[in-house]
């Protein structure tokens, strides 16, 4: 058991660090010789433990610049939706004006597998989603952005060199989550209403490692 438990890394550091100790005493005192079975190359790659990828967080300052610098009204609500409304590219992608009601969008056959999600937008970013559709006179069942997914990759790259920034799709989702967090939206809402996640480790993962200056400041401004 000693052995497994060593080999497969399923303990934490504090017991991890104890078993250790346990395994040099039975070492040194009783059987010299014992190599331990599962040290070695192909079982520690087969059983490592994969690190949680940290991305970077872009701020609210860049991404509105990086919205700011897109002329092109379409392209420019399709980097909105994502950034304001975490959307993924795709989503943004099916959207139809039957799936607009004010404020609220609803994504059919969303990701998660679900009948339907649905998304909420602000309400400025909501008046010049129907302005769009009612200048471009977009039918109810047509899709309002007509693009394919790699040409909205694309665009949002090009979007992002204008500011200096390397962009891909998801980085403005992340952003949508961190912004919110950071603003005080409990994490409970930014995994289901903004993210939409089944489970709060997945959303957990999507938003930025906090900065000292950062953590001071929340300390400061939560028992000022």
């Amino acid at each position: 058991m000693l052995v497994g438990l060593l080999g497969y890394g399923r303990v934490d550091n504090d017991s991890k660090n104890t078993l250790l100790f346990l395994w040099v005493v039975k070492k040194n005192n009783n059987e010299p010789s014992l190599q331990n079975p599962c040290d070695n190359p192909m079982m520690r790659k087969l059983f490592k433990i994969s690190e949680i990828p940290q991305w970077k967080i872009l701020g609210k300052e860049v991404v509105d610049e990086i919205i700011f610098r897109t002329i092109k009204p379409r392209n420019r609500l399709i980097l909105e939706l994502m950034a304001r409304g975490g959307m993924r590219i795709g989503e943004v992608l099916k959207l139809t004006p039957a799936d607009v009601d004010e404020r609220k969008l609803t994504l059919r056959d969303p990701k998660s597998g679900r009948g339907q999600e649905v998304v909420f937008i602000p309400q400025k970013l909501a008046d010049r989603l129907k302005e769009y559709i009612r200048e471009k006179e977009i039918k109810s069942e047509e899709r309002i952005f007509p693009i394919t997914y790699t040409a909205a990759r694309a665009m949002v790259k090009k979007a992002g060199l204008l500011a200096g920034v390397h962009l891909r799709p998801h980085d403005l989702r992340r952003h949508a989550a961190t912004f919110a967090s950071r603003s005080g939206v409990p994490i409970e809402l930014v995994s289901k209403i903004i993210l939409r996640h089944a489970n709060l480790s997945t959303t957990q993962r999507y938003l930025g490692k906090v900065s000292d200056v950062e953590a001071m400041r929340c300390i400061e401004n939560l028992y000022a």
